[in-house]
């Protein structure tokens, strides 16, 4: 597909005017990748489809979390890609990583999802907002991979509604003192899990609203547990569990960031995580197409192969165009980010347009297959049960609706 990029001066902030327009002219634009940018790719591609792609059946069949390739994703610097330098990381840019999450999930996305949720959402909330001590402290060994961590918002009460977190945080003697429950927390429980940052109620608020910290929990921490992984219908490969507080104890100064600015700091989180999801979904949705043309080219009806039948080329043509607008949606939030712009709205545009594209890539390749699409020795079924989750997590398809609404003005 279309390899983007957009340099300054290329694609305009998606803004509304004053005239009622969703979005400002376009200028100049330039789509050219940089050398680092494409050896970025390659790197990940090549590790993908040697690392990962070979594996990716049994480890989905086993539910099977594959910690030896993402110890050889974390040698090459995957786990901490656009983590700065001087914090053990990599330094690459947004439009980079967004690359690398795509060709790592076009191989498996259990896999992808791993690296997404460690860097996206368990490693940046530690750049945007921790004290010099705390990034010093918790981000080398994120950044190195020898550790992975999770960010812990949703409850089971609070999924869309996540300022309704039940959660609760009392100082007491200097120690945050936590009871709560988490739900569908991605890399809360593997070997080398290092701990969460939760959302948790520290206090009463004003104007009748809640007050929402984050609290950095390690994971050794006394009253901290983790239930066993979720039976799940995709990404059966990842790490996915219920966290339970009972009066787990940690440091006062285990506050990360300003009091009472949690829920702006995992809404911040969360616009980044959905450039990161964004670029799960269109890797799925490549892999889908990939699928399709190559089954299609082989298999026989009618004395031909059916990539000849027009009833089954308009259905490649189709993913083929809408990949390409999502991967474009994608790498515009990336450079955004990258440029230090407002980016919030493209990142909700790309998460939401990229996973309904991945899910209907995937109901095309299923129906290419035919019979074959419905049985688990073809990846494409795979492919459907994991492509699902991507209208789900970090904001359900109708909340990115309602943010896009909001930040178009409505």
């Amino acid at each position: 597909m279309l390899e983007t990029r957009v340099r300054r001066g290329g694609v305009p902030a998606l803004s509304g005017g004053k005239d009622g327009r969703p979005f400002e002219p376009y200028r100049a634009m330039d789509f050219d990748l940089t050398q680092d940018q494409l050896d970025v790719q390659k790197l990940c591609r090549d590790f993908a489809e040697g690392e990962i792609l070979p594996h990716a059946a049994r480890w989905d069949e086993n539910s099977e979390f594959p910690l030896e390739c993402v110890r050889k994703m974390a040698g090459l610097g995957l786990l901490g890609l656009p983590i700065p330098e001087k914090y053990g990381g990599a330094g690459a840019d947004t439009v980079s990583y967004a690359l690398a999450v795509i060709e790592i999930g076009r191989a498996d996305a259990s896999v992808g999802i791993t690296m997404a949720a460690h860097v996206s959402l368990g490693t940046s909330p530690f750049l945007m907002f921790g004290s010099e001590a705390q990034k010093q402290r918790y981000i080398p060994p994120l950044a190195r991979g020898e550790q992975l961590w999770s960010f812990g918002l949703t409850e089971p009460n609070a999924g869309s509604d996540a300022g309704a977190t039940s959660t609760k945080a009392r100082l007491e003697n200097g120690s945050w003192v936590i009871n709560g429950t988490k739900a569908f927390i991605t890399n809360a429980g593997t070997p080398i899990s290092g701990g969460v940052t939760i959302t948790a109620v520290t206090g009463p608020g004003t104007n009748g609203k809640a007050e929402i910290s984050n609290i950095i929990v390690p994971q050794d921490t006394a009253g901290y547990s983790r239930a066993q992984p979720y039976k799940k219908m995709g990404w059966r490969a990842s790490d996915t569990r219920e966290l339970s507080f009972a009066n787990a104890k940690v440091p006062q100064e285990n506050l990360l960031g300003e009091r009472g600015r949690g829920f702006k700091q995992f809404l911040d989180t969360l616009d980044g995580g959905r450039i990161s999801v964004g670029a799960l979904s269109v890797g799925l949705a490549q892999a889908c197409y990939d699928a399709s043309a190559k089954y299609a080219k082989e298999r026989m009806q009618f004395g031909s192969p059916i990539a000849k039948f027009q009833a089954v080329q308009f259905q490649l043509v189709d993913m083929a165009v809408e990949i390409e607008l999502a991967q474009t949606a994608v790498l515009k939030a990336a450079w955004l980010k990258d440029q230090g712009r407002d980016f919030a709205k493209a990142a909700a545009i790309a998460k939401l347009y990229s996973g309904e594209v991945s899910r209907r890539c995937a109901n095309a390749a299923v129906q290419i297959h035919g019979g074959y699409g419905f049985m688990e020795e073809y990846p494409v079924a795979r492919y459907w049960r994991d492509c699902k989750i991507n209208e789900i997590g970090e904001g359900t398809n109708e909340v990115q609706r309602m943010v896009i609404g909001r930040l178009l003005g409505f």
